[in-house]
């Protein structure tokens, strides 16, 4: 079992990933959609409350709002992607509560919210045990739950693959965050506190081509700033650095540039009455 310390310390360090760079440009630029779709699925309307798990800058927690939720509280381990989150809001003209917190002990009673949503999000915390017994614990009964998360076979699941290649391992209490993106991972996870439906779908990642995607992915997304800071400094970053262009290579369906369908799971889950 995992200390106190070594759970704080793993967060620690996912909260500096995630404060590093610029999530906000790749959420904007290449899963503002993903969001959009959580909400859809969660069916958000007037008279509802509606908690946002690992909210990032809020591409699930604006459009919860804009749909008419009596209600919108977003939460995120990061202050950065926060404060972000909160700009954003500001300027859609949108009202919610947008807080720092932690996804394995979310800060709110039982049974507080009608839809609990999260959009590329819940899957990072590394105890997925702890978060979903969090998220069933918000929910009220008959309540819903949206997950949007990246499948292990897709693009970014294979990316991360990539990436802990040249990275230390996980410490036994942590998982691997596409698992989240399967289907069966899910079902165990939610247990009998849910009936569950699933779909896969798919986000497309373009840029001018994959050589400069991942350039530009090295500057502003979190994981991959934190692999090449790593790997630079033992003499290893061209070698991932080329594994990565390889994998984009594979996965592009524009010759003339760079387009890589990249794969997530959609659950929707209703809350054990």
């Amino acid at each position: 079992m995992a200390s106190t310390t070594q759970v704080d310390q793993i967060k620690e360090k996912h909260r500096a990933i995630w404060d590093a760079g610029d999530y906000g440009d790749v959420a904007r630029r290449l899963v503002a959609e993903v969001g959009e779709v959580a909400v859809q699925r969660a069916g958000i309307g007037p008279g509802m409350e509606v908690l946002d798990v690992a909210c990032g800058t809020g591409n699930a927690t604006i459009p919860a709002a804009e749909a008419g939720a009596a209600r919108v509280v977003g939460l995120d381990l990061a202050p950065t992607l926060v404060e972000e989150a909160r700009e954003r809001a500001a300027a859609a003209g949108v009202d919610v509560e947008l807080i720092v917190g932690d996804c394995e002990a979310l800060p709110f009673e039982n049974a507080s919210f009608d839809r609990v949503v999260s959009a590329i999000g819940v899957q990072f915390a590394p105890r997925h045990e702890a978060s979903a017994a969090e998220l069933l614990r918000v929910s009220r009964p008959g309540g819903i739950i949206v997950l949007a998360n990246w499948t292990p076979e897709g693009f970014i699941g294979r990316f991360f693959k990539v990436l802990s290649g040249y990275m230390p391992p996980l410490p036994d209490f942590a998982s691997p965050p596409p698992l989240w993106g399967s289907e069966d991972h899910v079902r165990e996870l939610l247990g009998d506190g849910a009936e569950i439906r699933t779909e896969r779908r798919e986000v497309v990642f373009e840029h001018a081509s994959p050589a400069e995607f991942i350039d530009y992915f090295a500057e502003v997304y979190g994981p991959l700033l934190a692999a090449r800071g790593a790997t630079e400094a033992e003499g290893r970053w061209d070698d991932l650095r080329a594994e990565l262009i390889s994998l984009c290579e594979e996965s592009n369906r524009d010759p003339a540039g760079f387009a890589a369908p990249s794969e997530y799971l959609v659950v929707t889950a209703r809350r054990a009455a």
